[in-house]
């Protein structure tokens, strides 16, 4: 550990109801930091980019399933700054292909222990997630879906319109252009608080050691005889043996630097919140056939998303004619919208494959690993996807988990479709 790092298990100790009492006794000036801000060494094992919660989770899991801790998690901004803290929230695994279902689900089992498992509050809320059918079609391809779910062991249910109306009575089930025909509904779904994720990931990883290094961004990759050797950085070079690139709508522009090509398309996607309000929706609702989804939070504001932009771009921020299009399809089915101020707005890069579905690999270059391509469900695979992508660094092959998710799949025409599949990719 550098000199100027702060032992983990020195400055964050253990959060509890004692320990809450304990501060407030003495006007809470013995809270530590959370985790440590070290420099970089010369040297690591491991060195993720992106200090994301994707990032953090794979690190997490290198240390917890596999015990390596010598790990570097760079970050070119700050902790948790790019589509991890610019996404709303929705968590579900009812995805139709087998090798999708297997790794939300796998990602949901573990959001539903993981304050526990971190000792971090993540704000878990198994709500009830429903995806709306309001056509023909609709109702077809969720049906099948809810076919495959139960073979699969994922349980989620249709329902009928009169039951959704009963669940959500804001919700106009006779709308003039799609009428609510019935919905999949998955109880097990819900949001977390997408900051204390990250946050909670990076309190653990920082307590078994490792060196989360922020505002070190990226400049070049090292490689010889095929073989990745080091990273150079804002903070100056880093060797590694192993390197994973965990940086979403910026993988393409970090494996050029490594000497490959990733068939990845980055586009924004755009979310914004509206004034709070008193509680009237317990439920995550996704509108596909009019290209919006919306939940409350626990502060009473209104977070809404809708479709990405139509064309490529690295821009994170929103613009009128998405606001206009998203907010003007859910005033169809939630007339009560329409009353409600914008607070803020926001976008997010992401990145997105042909067949809808992530890369999580190993590369043309030895030892360089990558893990991206999740499109607009990267928030919900968190823990699955760190789950798996540990795996794949500490053997240097994939797992059940991430074995259909490599780039030899593109090669081989073995696409996992999910851009029809289960609506959208949300």
């Amino acid at each position: 550990m550098s000199e100027n790092a702060t032992p983990a298990s020195k400055s964050t100790g253990r959060y509890s109801i004692f320990a809450i009492a304990r501060e407030a006794m003495r006007l809470h000036t013995g809270w530590k930091q959370a985790w440590a801000n070290p420099e970089p060494r010369k040297k690591y094992q491991v060195v993720i980019v992106g200090a994301g919660g994707h990032g953090l989770a794979t690190a997490y899991y290198l240390g917890r399933n596999y015990g390596i801790t010598d790990v570097a998690v760079i970050e070119k901004g700050w902790l948790g700054g790019g589509n991890t803290g610019r996404n709303t929230t929705i968590i579900r695994s009812n995805y139709l292909q087998d090798p999708s279902a297997a790794i939300y689900d796998k990602a949901l089992k573990l959001y539903e222990n993981l304050s526990q498992d971190l000792n971090y509050n993540v704000m878990f809320s198994p709500r009830g997630l429903l995806m709306l059918a309001q056509t023909e079609h609709e109702i077809r391809g969720y049906r099948r879906t809810a076919h495959a779910n139960h073979l699969q062991g994922v349980a989620t249910e249709w329902i009928g319109p009169q039951r959704i109306k009963e669940m959500l009575p804001i919700i106009n089930i006779d709308g003039p252009r799609y009428p609510v025909l019935g919905g999949l509904y998955q109880a097990r779904g819900g949001t977390a608080r997408h900051d204390a994720v990250a946050w909670g990931y990076a309190r653990a990883c920082s307590a078994m050691g490792m060196h989360i290094i922020q505002n070190c961004e990226v400049t070049g990759i090292e490689t010889e005889f095929g073989q990745v050797k080091a990273v150079n950085t804002g903070k100056g070079r880093i060797e590694c043996n192993n390197l994973a690139l965990v940086v979403a709508g910026h993988s393409s522009h970090l494996a050029e630097m490594a000497g490959f090509r990733l068939p990845i398309e980055s586009i924004a996607l755009q979310a914004m919140v509206s004034e709070p309000i008193k509680p009237c929706c317990d439920l995550v609702i996704m509108a596909n056939t009019v290209h919006g989804y919306l939940s409350q939070s626990d502060k009473g504001e209104m977070v809404i998303g809708g479709g990405t932009d139509s064309f490529n771009n690295y821009t994170q921020r929103g613009s009128w004619h998405h606001i206009e299009e998203t907010v003007r399809a859910l005033i169809e089915t939630f007339p009560m919208l329409s009353r409600l101020k914008m607070l803020r707005q926001w976008g997010g890069i992401v990145d997105m494959t042909g067949d809808r579905s992530p890369i999580l690999s190993t590369t043309p270059v030895k030892n360089v690993f990558v893990n991206c391509g999740w499109g607009t469900g990267g928030f919900k695979a968190i823990p699955g996807s760190g789950w798996a992508m540990a795996e794949l660094i500490a053997n240097g092959r994939p797992g059940p988990l991430a074995a259909d998710f490599g780039l030899n799949r593109f090669v081989e025409g073995r696409f996992i479709d999910e851009s029809v599949a289960a609506g959208v990719a949300h």
